[in-house]
């Protein structure tokens, strides 16, 4: 693959800025979307994966499951397809910095806004999960945090593509740090794999390093799977012992000990920043201070142990009971509002303590509907907390995308993510090669609303057709009758006693196949040869002659009257197998600059709507 430097073009429709970014497996661009006119950022696969067709298969499928995720705080995907020898997806552009050179700068970060950005990460990876998606690699690295602290998360499903290259030392040193004991394993991933992430990510942020350091990808590896990190309030004493607990219990080894999904760790995140804001603690059982007791028999020393360890097991289901109460003081289970209006969404929440964040998105649904909630129905949340709320905006308006040239899939697809629906139709094409797209009703450029129906002309090619006789025929008579069959005149004169204008031969000849669209010669009589002297300097067009204008491209009424004011009559035809826009001239015979008799006949050919 060549170089992609600044103004490469990819896939004929986004327009290369610079590079912002490097990985194991892509190189990261900014770039024009010269369809939408937007920002975007456009990530091409390195060549070397591009050649493994399992690699492709799976970047392939995995984009596509990414492109279906639409969160506030998950980056979105736009377009995928093929450059030169390689492969690229293109993304929501983010003003920013990434997580990683955040933490480069400012770790250790606050406890409040580590839970405001884990939070947020936590909703993310959630969001995923539900629809299906395992990020698998995440990693300070692919989030992104704008000044105003509010985070993406990027590449969620790509890194199953990416599995067979993990176990290469080079390409991984950035990703063992955050990988879970099962990856390390080998084992299948599931949605906890993500969290035990996340909790390393919480970790580095509160203590301002990783739980674990190695010399290769396999040494800190084998840390995750044998190895418990520290506790972090050895590296960082003042952290809250509740939000400690969250990240340890992120931390554990095993899966089934982690929290069982990313809504319980939300939740316990707020718990934390309820318990810090409150002065409470975490509950523990210490024996109190005091003297020595002194020895006592032994089936009385052992009564007694037998008291106190009683007492301690009740004691320790009491607190745990009562920590779970304190914990759950406050929150609110989060109702089921979708399919509501916005407004009476907005009463169901305040009367729950809860606030509603609308957000406008585009949608079938009617406007003002609410099509999505975050967090979802049935979720624990602290009173007080925000529920984000999708409310339809109506389908809104689009504008139809070009698509000419484009094979037909990939023109499905661009009209799909444009907002429409796609109605196709196959026509043959003497400009367009089969399996292309010739156009689109209505065209590129027209406003329609979005989820209209638009029609897709796709082209089979030329069709093939037999040459008609033309010898003996007239020089209009041949014309037409190749136009007739769909083909071009290429016309040679030569001096004849044949009248002027008889067709003389022609090639191929009459009952040949060939296919539309092809020129068919033809040698026409231009009279005897005229032995008089030359006639004097000026305009060698006889009064009773006239020159054919060119009107290709004008609208039906210009090309009328420029060929009516140059003493010629007018005939029009209709085609549809063309771009040019309804009502304008796609061609013309005779073609421009001929010499025609006063009240000779032009054919022009009218662009028609489809």
């Amino acid at each position: 693959m060549a170089e992609v430097a600044e103004n490469t073009v990819v896939d004929g429709r986004y327009r290369v800025i610079g590079q912002i970014g490097s990985g194991g497996m892509a190189d990261v661009f900014s770039a024009d979307d010269t369809t939408l006119g937007r920002r975007v950022a456009v990530k091409i696969l390195h060549e070397r994966f591009a050649e493994d067709r399992n690699f492709v298969e799976r970047f392939r499928r995995e984009a596509s499951s990414a492109a279906g995720l639409s969160h506030p705080n998950v980056v979105s995907v736009y377009d995928r397809g093929s450059h030169e020898d390689t492969y690229y997806i293109a993304m929501e552009y983010l003003e920013g910095r990434t997580l990683k050179d955040l933490l480069v700068a400012e770790a250790p970060l606050g406890q409040e806004r580590t839970i405001d950005l884990g939070v947020q990460l936590v909703e993310a990876a959630g969001f995923a999960h539900r629809h299906g998606v395992i990020h698998r690699d995440l990693k300070p690295q692919n989030v992104i945090v704008d000044d105003e602290g509010h985070l993406k998360v990027t590449d969620f499903g790509i890194a199953r593509a990416g599995a067979s290259e993990m176990t290469e030392t080079g390409s991984i040193m950035g990703t063992a740090h955050y990988l879970s004991p099962e990856q390390a394993q080998g084992k299948s991933v599931e949605a906890t794999s993500d969290l035990y992430s996340i909790g390393v990510i919480l970790f580095e942020m509160l203590a301002g390093q990783l739980p674990f350091h190695g010399d290769s990808a396999v040494s800190i590896a084998v840390q995750h799977l044998n190895q418990a990190p520290p506790p972090l309030s050895t590296l960082r004493p003042d952290v809250h012992p509740v939000l400690e607990a969250v990240v340890m219990r992120a931390l554990a080894k095993d899966p089934a000990q982690r929290f069982r999904d990313a809504g319980e760790l939300v939740v316990a995140l707020e718990h934390a920043r309820h318990a810090m804001r409150s002065g409470e603690d975490a509950l523990l059982l210490a024996p109190s201070p005091g003297l020595a007791p002194e020895p006592l028999p032994d089936d009385e020393a052992r009564g007694r142990r037998w008291l106190v360890w009683t007492v301690a097991a009740l004691g320790l289901v009491l607190a745990g009971l009562l920590l779970l109460l304190l914990l759950r003081a406050g929150t609110v289970q989060v109702p089921n509002v979708t399919g509501k209006p916005v407004a009476e969404a907005a009463a169901v929440l305040e009367r729950e303590g809860l606030e509603a964040r609308p957000v406008r998105v585009t949608s079938g649904a009617p406007e003002g509907v609410v099509v999505g909630q975050e967090p979802p129905p049935g979720r624990m949340i602290e009173g007080g907390a925000a529920v984000l709320l999708r409310v339809s905006g109506g389908p809104g308006v689009g504008e139809v995308p070009s698509v000419r040239n484009l094979a037909k899939r990939r023109a499905i697809q661009k009209l799909n993510e444009a907002g429409f629906n796609v109605e196709e139709e196959e026509r043959s094409s003497t400009t367009i090669d089969e399996g292309l797209a010739i156009r689109t009703v209505p065209s590129e450029g027209e406003d329609l609303e979005r989820g209209s129906r638009v029609r897709l002309i796709v082209s089979t090619g030329p069709e093939r057709v037999e040459v008609p006789s033309l010898e003996g025929s007239s020089l209009d008579s041949a014309e037409e009758k190749l136009e007739d069959a769909g083909l071009e005149a290429r016309v040679e004169r030569i001096s004849s006693d044949e009248p002027e204008d008889r067709v003389l031969g022609q090639d191929p000849a009459a009952g040949t196949t060939v296919d539309e669209g092809s020129e068919v010669a033809i040698t026409v009589s231009d009279g005897p040869a005229d032995d008089a002297p030359d006639d004097p300097p000026g305009d060698d067009t006889p009064a009773s002659e006239a020159t054919v204008p060119d009107v290709v491209g004008l609208s039906e009424d210009e090309a009328r009257t420029a060929l009516t004011q140059a003493g010629l009559s007018v005939q029009i035809r209709g085609t549809s197998d063309t771009v040019t826009e309804p009502g304008f001239v796609d061609r013309q015979r005779p073609e421009p600059g001929r010499r025609l008799e006063i009240g000779r006949t032009v054919v022009i050919y009218v662009a028609e709507e489809l």
